[in-house]
Parts: structure tokens; C-alpha cells; sequence
């Protein structure tokens, strides 16, 4: 073949090469008309499979090569030689080198002086390639490296490609820190191996008689360490968590993690605390068509602290069913199982779901719907953690609960509901001080809603019946009880809206006037046992409703006006909500005779007496994204003094800087009581840097703001009534660019003079692994909008480090 001075040679060539994602095939006019098909016939778009993110491995063998160069020479199908310039490329991979040799018969490509392989993305440079394209066999010498998924790069004397994904480098190093360019650098973090095996397609890496170096300190040299190349789960040893705290002394964790399948995974977590001996724990977790679900079981088998051995089992279940057979739209079933040893598992065990509330909940039901009814059977079962500084009374057990529910909407302007309910009712009487007992409740109503775009009227007419059979007598002798309330009720408003102007800003503003007047005649129903009611909080949520009382024991007899007005504004341009200011109260045209019984820890509720109620106040304001307040207040005109307040503000210019503050005030239900609250709260994330003028710039979320920046984190609960510290997060994180380091003290009130106070250390190097107690879901819980400087994002597609 004559010698070509920048001549391009397309050898083997099987099927043109799309420069494009959806390659066109461009109908010719006169050959369109040729085969009878119009001369205006459209484009049609093809797709191609060259730009998919993987290559297919039996369309690789199928792709033609492309060389460049300065000068070519060779003999036809034999060899092909490229001085100067040199570039091959197939596929995904491009080779770019001084000189360039390919042996056809062999499929081998051999290349030398400042060789540079981008493969899907992966580069590596040295001075010497030896590779087969379709395989992707061969080596490496002397090379330098950088994956695509993590930013991770290194040296290596030598890498042998085993194939398209696997590959093996000899006396490797490994780093995610940024190089930088000048003498004598090195990364903040580096692993040392003596053999590096990455594979893409597993998206793991393996190190053997590997050391980790950081900030020129060393550790010892471990046989073998594995890490991911990408977010993507892989089963092996996590990195162990260490804590401390005044429970459990020195905590230590090493979990161990189990891909059992893309759809399922286990892991197991042996938990040794200084202070108190061994927890073992384990988490299933499955995902399939029909069914999905998570298990988690932890077992300590001598725990020093109570002398016995504990345990918590905590699952969660939820399937589908197939509804044909049965003539239903939609069958399906939960099962919840919450338990635990004993009464101090929540206040020993602060990291397990049983920390979030001393009622463990345990449940199953089947749930069926078809055309306008649905409903569902099933059962419900309590575990009451009982303290003896505050006592819980357990609630009752539903042992079994069936309902049937209808909604009929706009049927001829009306809307139509019918609600049914059998319960069976089980807890201890002795606790309970009442009889056990079934209940079977019905409830209709009816409404015609009379709707204008600026106004609306709703009647409602509504009626409750209750029938009760007792396993034993009541006070007054009765084993069975009936009742039956009607309710009547007339919803009304208008909405009216204007242009407005405040402070500059254009606003579209709202005045919304509201008026409910309920009436349900009074009931005697103080025979009644009461199963699952409750007073309800008087908010804005509950004023506009017809039942003073949740649950369905009993039915106040309510003769009210509740009259109230609310404002908007909304952003003339972006249509949000700017502002909301509201104002209700309750106006009793008699006496509200109505009330629930003493229960031993609780006084009964005390009549509501004609009259105003107290008065809500309202107002939440988002002016701009960056800052915001909400406040509500509860205000009563006989004593003109607030019975409860709350207000919270919130300041978020940017990522990662967010300042919350609250106040909260709930005045005694009983003179003198002690069950009132007052206390302050603050929480915040907040680069210290600021504070030097060092801003830092947002790199996307979860990717910080720039490295060498520190920021303060916390949350403080104060009690002013108790003048203590409740709960309260401290710490401080140091975003090093490539490892970030992590120091949260933490204190939990776990009764009225105990608490549990945990120190929680964490080196992570990002893209590789994490060294201590990751304090990632107590921030998350106790700060709001907290964010994280780093979590898992979409990884980089080949085409972003394209050659």
C-alpha cells in the first residue's frame, strides 16, 4: 500500500459509523420515486446501538475500525503501520499513540511513545500497549489510570487486561484526590497494592497486601481489601463503625453485606459493646412483582446492662393479589410486625425502630376495592413499653376489624358516603377499668355542594349509630349498648382575588371567608366505654370539622358557628405562595355537655360552656426561597392569655446553609399542672468558612461546595420549663475534596433524668470507603434540610470522556 500523508483508511468496513445518536436514513428523491414511493416522503429516524452506554458483546466483533495517522503503510488484511499521530478506534475504545502496528489476522494492536487508551471512559497512558481490540486482552507497562464511574486514578508498573471489563494492575496505587500539578505531590489519601483487580461489569475492585496511607500515616498491610467502583450494592465486609457512649462503651460494628440478587439483600451486623457484651443483627430486604418487603431481627444473647438476654424483631410486608377471580378492581395485603423483650428495649436500643414510640404496633389486613365500595379485614395488636416515670395506658387490640366503605360523588349534584366498621375490642380490663366488648358502627351522610368559581355552599346531613356487646357489665348493669346521632351542617365561603403590590412586588391576592355552622343534638353516652377515642387538638385543621372527638365512642353535641378568614398572596409570575394569614373561632350556641371519663392518669374532659372558643391565629410566610415563617397562636379572651404558641423561622440562602429556630409554648390543661411545655429550638448547617470571607461555590447536590471547607452542624432542644438540655446534636464536618472527616456528639432523652449521650467519629474517602460511626441518619433526623456533602447521584455516562 502506498505511503499517505494524513490519509484516513477505514479497513474492515461492515456498516457505516453513526456520528449521532438516532442515525437518518434519507430517502433520495428520484430513488423514493423510483420504487413508487412519493418524492415528499419523510425522514425516518433509526435507532443505533454504536451510542448505547454498554456495547453489546455480540455487536463488537460486528464494528468497523477507523485509523488516522501521518503516514500508513502496510500490506492488505496482513498489517497496517501508523506513524506520527497515530489513532485506532473501534467501538468504545480508542488507542492514541506515537506509533501504532495492527496485525489483522491476530486482531492485535501493538503501540508505542505516549500511548493513551480510552476505554467507555476509562483512560490509561504509559509508553507501551500490547491489546487485541474484540477481547480486550493485553497489557499495560508503566501506566497511569483513571476510572470514569468514581474519578479514581493511579499508578501501576504493569496492567494486564483480561478482558472488556476485567483487568489486573501490578504494584498499583489507587486515589480519588484530584492531582495537581507541581513537584512532589501527593493525595491526601492513597491505597498501595500489590495487585489491583477492577471489574466493571461486578463495578468492584480488589487489593491485595494493600495499605492505606493518610496524611502520611499508614496502616498495616491487609491481605485483601475490596471496594466499589461506582454506587452500585456488591456483597462483602463494610467498613466497621465505631462509637462511644455512656451505655454501651466502645461500640463496635463490622457489617458484613450480602447481594443476594438485583432484587433482594441481607446484611448482618455483629455489634460488640464494651459495657454490656455481643448484639447480632440482620436486615432482609426483598423486591419482587407482586410482593415486597423488608425483616430485621437482632439478638443479644447476654446483655450485662439488664442480665438477660434481648431481642427485637421489626417486618414490614406488602403484596398483591390477583382481583379477577374474586370480581374486585384491586386486592392486597400488608403485614406489620413490631416486637421487642422487654420494657427498656427503646431506651437501651437507641438506634433500632423501636426508638420512635413506646407503642409497638403489630398488624395485618387484607384490602379489597371494586367500582365505588372498598374496605378491608384485618387485626391489630399492641406492645406497651412501659416506664415507671411515665406510665403508658396500652390502647386496645382489634381483634379482628372489618369495614366496608361507599363514596358515590356527583350523583345528580349529590355527594353520597357510607362507612360500616366491626371491631373486637381486647386489652386488659383491670388496666382499662371498663369491659371488653365488639362495637359495630354505620355512618352515612349526604351532601349537594353548590359550587360557583367564587363561592360555595355544601348541606350535609349525617347519621351515626353504634351498637356494643359486652363481655362483661357495664357500671349500670348493661351488657349491650345502642346509640344513634344525626348531624346537620351548612359549609359556606367565597373566594375573592385582586392585584396587589407590597414592597415592590406584584402579588395576586386572595380574601377567603369562611362560615360552618354544625348542629347534633345531645346523646347521653357517658355508659359508653370508650375504645379508640380521643379529644381533638383545636387547630385549624379540626375547627371546621362536625365531631369535637376522633374515634367513634363518642359524638359531641355540638350547636356551633365557626366563622373564620384567611389571605393569600401568591407571586404574580412563579404562582407560589408567598404568604397565608388566617383567623378562626368558634361561636357555641349551647353548652357542649358532651365529655370523656378519668382514666386514672388523665382528668375527664371538662364541658365546653356557650360561648366564643379561644381564638387561632395563623401565618405562614415564604417571601423568598431563602427564608421563611410559620406561626400559630391560640388565644383565650376570658383569661387574655395564650394557651399555646409556636412559631418558627427559617433562614436557607444557599445549599448547605440552613438556620431553623423555634418556639414553642403549651400552657398546663390544669392550674399548677405539669403537663404544660416551653422550650426553644435551634437547629443549623453552616460553613464556618464563611466567616472568613472563604465562600465556597455549589458543585450539584451532593457534591459539596468545594473542598477545604469546614461546617458547623447541630440541633439544640432546650426545656424553659424544665431549664435543661432535652436533646441535643453537636459536630463539625471537614469537606477535604476527596475524604471528608466527621465529629457528632449526640444526647437522647430517654426518660425525665436519664439520657443517652454517644460520641460518633467518621473518615470517609470518598469513592472508596468509610472508617467509623456514620452520624449521616441522626443529622438527617434532628436538622432540618440538612444535606449530606456527599450521596449517591447518577453515574457519568462514557460519552462525557470522549475521545
Amino acid at each position: 500500500m502506498p505511503e499517505l500523508n494524513r490519509a484516513l483508511w477505514w479497513q474492515r468496513c461492515r456498516a457505516p459509523l453513526p456520528l449521532a445518536a438516532l442515525s437518518l436514513a434519507l430517502l433520495h428523491a428520484q430513488g423514493a420515486a423510483a420504487q413508487g414511493a412519493p418524492v415528499d416522503a419523510p425522514l425516518i429516524l433509526k435507532r443505533t446501538p454504536e451510542l448505547t452506554e454498554t456495547i453489546p458483546p455480540e455487536l463488537r466483533g460486528q464494528l468497523p475500525s477507523f485509523v488516522d495517522g501521518n503516514r500508513i503503510s502496510g500490506r492488505p488484511d496482513l498489517e497496517t503501520i501508523v506513524e506520527g499521530n497515530a489513532s485506532l478506534r473501534r467501538g468504545d475504545t480508542v488507542i492514541n499513540a506515537d506509533r501504532l502496528e495492527y496485525y489483522q489476522p491476530d486482531d492485535l494492536a501493538k503501540a508505542r511513545g505516549n500511548v493513551r487508551v480510552n476505554q467507555g471512559g476509562n483512560v490509561y497512558e504509559g509508553p507501551e500497549l500490547e491489546l487485541k481490540l474484540e477481547s480486550f486482552e493485553g497489557f499495560f507497562n508503566n501506566v497511569r489510570y483513571r476510572f470514569l464511574a468514581t474519578g479514581g486514578h493511579g499508578d501501576a508498573d504493569r496492567i494486564d487486561f483480561v478482558d472488556s471489563n476485567v483487568s489486573v494492575a501490578r504494584r498499583a496505587t489507587y486515589t480519588t484526590c484530584r492531582r495537581e500539578d507541581f513537584p512532589g505531590w501527593m493525595p491526601a489519601w492513597l491505597l498501595s497494592a500489590a495487585t489491583l483487580t477492577t471489574d466493571t461489569e461486578e463495578n468492584v475492585g480488589v487489593a491485595t497486601d494493600a495499605r492505606l496511607t493518610f496524611m502520611g500515616i499508614s496502616t498495616p498491610a491487609f491481605p485483601s481489601i475490596s471496594f466499589p467502583l461506582n454506587n452500585d450494592r456488591k456483597s462483602g465486609f463494610l467498613p466497621p463503625t465505631i462509637g462511644i457512649d455512656n451505655v454501651n462503651g466502645v461500640d463496635v460494628t463490622v457489617p458484613y453485606y450480602w447481594n443476594i440478587a438485583p432484587n433482594r439483600d441481607a446484611t448482618f451486623y455483629p455489634n460488640l459493646m464494651s459495657k454490656r457484651g455481643i448484639n447480632l443483627g440482620s436486615e432482609f430486604r426483598y423486591l419482587e412483582d407482586k410482593y415486597n418487603g423488608t425483616a430485621r431481627f437482632d439478638y443479644m444473647p447476654s446483655d450485662s446492662l439488664r442480665d438477660r438476654s434481648r431481642w427485637g424483631a421489626w417486618t414490614h410486608h406488602e403484596q398483591t393479589f390477583d382481583p379477577k377471580p374474586f370480581g374486585l378492581d384491586s386486592l392486597s395485603a400488608t403485614l406489620n410486625i413490631n416486637r421487642v423483650s422487654d420494657n427498656d428495649y427503646w431506651r437501651d436500643f437507641t438506634r433500632t425502630p423501636s426508638l420512635t414510640t413506646r407503642l409497638l404496633n403489630s398488624n395485618g389486613s387484607l384490602n379489597w376495592a371494586t367500582g365505588d365500595w372498598n374496605g378491608f379485614f384485618g387485626a391489630t395488636k399492641y406492645q406497651t413499653l412501659q416506664y415507671d416515670q411515665a406510665p403508658v395506658i396500652p390502647p386496645y387490640d382489634r381483634l379482628p376489624q372489618i369495614t366496608a366503605n361507599y363514596a358515590k360523588y356527583d350523583w345528580k349534584g349529590f355527594d353520597i358516603a357510607f362507612n360500616t366498621d366491626y371491631s373486637r375490642f381486647r386489652a386488659d380490663p383491670t388496666v382499662q377499668l371498663q369491659p371488653n366488648g365488639d362495637r359495630v358502627f354505620a355512618q352515612a351522610e349526604i351532601s349537594r355542594p353548590f359550587l360557583t368559581p367564587g363561592t360555595f355552599i355544601i348541606p350535609k346531613l349525617k347519621l351515626h349509630t353504634a351498637t356494643y356487646q359486652f363481655d362483661g357489665p357495664l357500671a349500670n348493669g348493661a351488657t349491650s349498648a345502642t346509640s344513634t346521632i344525626p348531624t346537620i351542617s351548612l359549609d359556606s365561603g367565597m373566594v375573592f382575588e385582586r392585584d396587589a403590590n407590597y414592597f415592590g412586588r406584584a402579588f395576586r391576592q386572595t380574601l377567603e371567608p369562611r362560615a360552618y355552622y354544625v348542629n347534633t343534638p345531645y346523646r347521653n353516652q357517658s355508659n359508653l366505654p370508650v375504645y379508640d377515642t380521643a379529644a381533638n387538638d383545636f387547630n385549624f385543621a379540626t375547627v371546621y370539622n362536625e365531631n369535637e372527638f376522633s374515634g367513634h365512642d363518642r359524638i359531641s353535641a355540638t350547636n356551633a358557628l365557626t366563622v373564620g378568614v384567611s389571605t393569600r398572596l401568591y407571586d404574580s409570575e412563579t404562582g407560589e405562595q408567598a404568604a397565608r394569614f388566617g383567623i378562626a373561632q368558634r361561636y357555641r350556641l349551647k353548652d357542649q355537655n358532651v365529655t370523656l371519663p378519668t382514666t386514672g392518669q388523665t382528668a375527664a374532659t371538662a364541658v365546653a360552656r356557650e360561648g366564643v372558643s379561644d381564638l387561632l391565629l395563623g401565618a405562614q410566610i415564604n417571601w423568598t426561597s431563602k427564608w421563611s415563617v410559620d406561626t400559630t397562636f391560640q388565644y383565650n379572651p376570658d383569661t387574655r392569655r395564650s394557651v399555646r404558641s409556636a412559631v418558627t423561622g427559617r433562614y436557607s440562602p444557599e445549599p448547605y446553609h440552613n438556620f431553623t429556630a423555634s418556639y414553642r409554648y403549651q400552657a398546663p390543661t390544669l392550674p399548677g399542672g405539669t403537663d404544660g411545655n416551653k422550650s426553644i429550638d435551634f437547629g443549623w448547617q453552616w460553613p464556618l468558612n464563611d466567616l472568613w470571607g472563604d465562600k465556597g461555590k455549589d458543585l450539584g447536590p451532593g457534591r459539596g461546595a468545594g473542598g477545604g471547607r469546614w461546617y458547623a452542624v447541630g440541633r439544640l432542644n432546650y426545656s424553659m420549663q424544665d431549664r435543661k438540655l432535652t436533646d441535643g446534636v453537636l459536630g463539625i464536618e471537614y469537606d477535604g475534596c476527596c475524604w471528608i472527616g466527621r465529629v457528632v456528639l449526640e444526647q437522647l432523652s430517654t426518660g425525665q433524668v436519664t439520657a443517652n449521650k454517644r460520641i460518633m467519629f467518621q473518615l470517609e474517602f470518598v469513592g472508596f470507603a468509610s472508617i467509623g460511626t456514620n452520624p449521616q441518619r441522626t443529622l438527617t433526623q434532628n436538622i432540618q434540610r440538612y444535606q449530606p456533602l456527599r450521596q449517591p447521584y447518577a453515574g457519568a455516562s462514557r460519552f462525557t470522556n470522549y475521545d
